[in-house]
């Protein structure tokens, strides 16, 4: 389930949105902003402080606590509930529309009297927005575009929302008694960026008590069917959850049967009738006897049908099957592969974490070095100043080695601005130890201005890693509009990593992107891109996202020693 801080962060952030609609003060909308990220990067649990421990949050003063504690308390907020009054529920629906934002959304309804995401698209069929200032063709495709974004999402939750939640109710059932095996499949498992519902896999010669454990789960809100097979609830978030439960020797084959996608299983299913056999969740039968030929384990399944096993990121039907065939499945990298972490922030900037803090955590996951790479001064509202960036350097240095004998780096997130440009001259970005280089700003610019600008930053000599290659925000921003191709080209000529972010609401490159850029000779960066302590371990979600690219550790450069991430860091200069 969600952590309250999520909840309280979603709220707050709601809030500033509504202030923003009314023509609010815009210095209050962006205190509510900055406290809603704070709240949901905080370490601890909201839901256990009190108002005066709420105040310790950064960016939480009085005001704030008082209405955090008035939604644990009661569930609402009556400020907030008065300004969503004010506004139809379409017009809010609106605001989430990427490109759109609450300002526009607002003069929309009040100067034409839109009021929904239906009515929206009707008036710029009909032209209707044209009159408006700041409403061109241009605008009108970047909102299609932003609603099709938007309606692709739509009941589907972020991959860390889904993992959080299935990773519960497998500890859960797997404490009931009688239950053999648990875990999640579907795909959850194959770490597909978004996720519609939730498949979940038992093992147990008696369901009814995992069935009565299940429907009985306090974040159930709706058992939607039951059976000693099969059972779905809906919790009170709105996410579907199927939980199949099937007996142990058939565990193998229900458990690839329910994580492959629909067309990889398709493939498994034709190699068996060509072998004379049935494949189903029960295992693999001989078509002629109906005897059981293997079902205990995946393995053993695969190998019956003349495959090595295959990673469930990898059973999408992207020619996983030829390869495997050929025995050249890629030995994909792992998450203990990682070394170290490339791309995180600190309170310096936009960060809700102390440097030391976010270095200490960093050392008890296991990294052998970290980056702290925090913002540059052309992103205006984060005032970084050249004197603020050497002292962190020299806080960093003195911390180098002090916990684990973890090694740090001192970087910047760079902005790559309009014309590919980046903040500060050569001499001063010759002092990091890395840089990565970020699109934060003028997203809808043409694709070859758009690809001009990319592939400038990979030629300056001090760029290491481009950020976040394409700028989506899932569910909320698509990704600019630039040819990748002649981008990865650029990376592979001037030795620049392409970023794997792995902040569950980018996850930028996607999988299908990294397929493309391999083929160019890229190496990869999986980053946190960090932003508090607890985002820290997002780095699993990047390294999914990065296994169903099919990427081995060889290409990514937080897998190598640090003396051969050093050299590479270099660029030749």
């Amino acid at each position: 389930m969600a952590r309250p801080n999520e909840e309280v962060e979603a709220l707050l952030q709601e809030y500033a949105d509504l202030i923003s609609i009314t023509g609010g003060d815009a210095f209050k909308a962006r205190a509510y902003e900055k406290a809603a990220r704070a709240v949901g990067g905080y370490h601890e649990d909201v839901s256990r402080l009190d108002p005066k421990a709420l105040q310790e949050i950064p960016h939480v003063g009085r005001s704030i606590a008082e209405k955090v504690e008035e939604y644990l308390r009661t569930g609402g907020v009556r400020v907030v509930e008065e300004l969503r009054a004010r506004i139809p529920a379409g017009v809010r629906q609106m605001t989430a529309i990427p490109g759109l934002g609450p300002k526009k959304a607002m003069m929309l309804f009040r100067d034409l009297g839109i009021s929904s995401v239906d009515e929206l698209v009707e008036a710029i069929s009909a032209e209707r927005l044209r009159g408006l200032r700041g409403f061109g063709e241009r605008t009108e495709e970047n909102i299609l575009h932003g609603i099709a974004v938007m309606q692709q999402a739509g009941d589907r939750v972020h991959l860390n929302v889904a993992m959080d939640l299935a990773e519960e109710i497998v500890a859960e059932l797997a404490a009931v008694s009688g239950c053999a095996r648990c875990t999640y499949a579907g795909s959850l498992r194959r770490y597909r960026e978004t996720i519609g519902d939730i498949d979940v896999l038992s093992a147990a010669d008696d369901p009814r008590p995992l069935v009565e454990t299940f429907t009985n789960l306090s974040y159930v809100d709706e058992v939607i069917a039951s059976g000693d097979k099969k059972t779905s609830v809906r919790t009170t978030k709105g996410l579907q959850v199927d939980l199949r439960v099937v007996p142990l020797g058939a565990w193998g084959a229900a458990l690839q049967y329910f994580t492959g996608s629909k067309a990889h299983n398709i493939r498994l299913r034709e190699r068996a009738v060509r072998a004379g056999l049935k494949l189903s969740e029960y295992g693999l039968f001989d078509v002629g006897t109906g005897d059981l030929v293997v079902s205990q384990t995946e393995e053993e399944v695969y190998e019956r049908l003349g495959l090595p096993w295959i990673p469930p990121p990898l059973r999408e039907d992207r020619g996983e099957v030829e390869a495997a065939l050929r025995g050249e499945l890629p030995d994909l990298v792992a998450e203990g592969d990682l070394r170290g972490d490339l791309h995180t922030h600190t309170d310096l900037t936009d960060g809700v974490s102390s440097l030391d803090d976010m270095v200490a955590a960093a050392a008890r996951l296991g990294h052998s070095y970290y980056a702290v790479t925090d913002h540059a001064p052309n992103l205006y509202m984060q005032r970084m100043s050249d004197d603020k960036m050497l002292a962190q350097r020299e806080a960093v240095r003195a911390l180098d080695g002090r916990h684990h004998r973890m090694r740090l780096l001192h970087g910047t997130e760079l902005n790559i601005d309009p014309d590919g440009g980046v903040d500060w001259p050569e001499e001063f970005l010759a002092g990091f130890d890395l840089c990565v280089a970020s699109v934060h700003s003028h997203f809808n610019q043409s694709a070859a201005e758009m690809t001009r600008r990319l592939v400038r930053a990979c030629e300056n000599p001090h760029v290491n890693i481009i950020g976040h290659p394409t700028g989506r925000l899932l569910g909320r921003r698509p990704a600019v509009d630039v040819d990748l191709d002649e981008v990865f080209r650029a990376c592979a000529r001037t030795g620049t990593a392409m970023e794997v972010n792995a902040a569950p609401d980018r996850l930028d490159l996607s999988d299908e992107n990294i397929l493309r850029a391999r083929r160019h000779g890229v190496r990869f960066a999986v980053d946190s891109d960090a932003h508090s302590v607890v985002h820290l371990p997002y780095l699993r979600y990047g390294v999914g996202t990065a296994q169903r690219g099919w990427l081995t550790a060889d290409e990514v450069i937080n897998t190598w020693p640090l003396r051969t991430l050093r050299s590479f860091l270099r660029k030749g200069r």
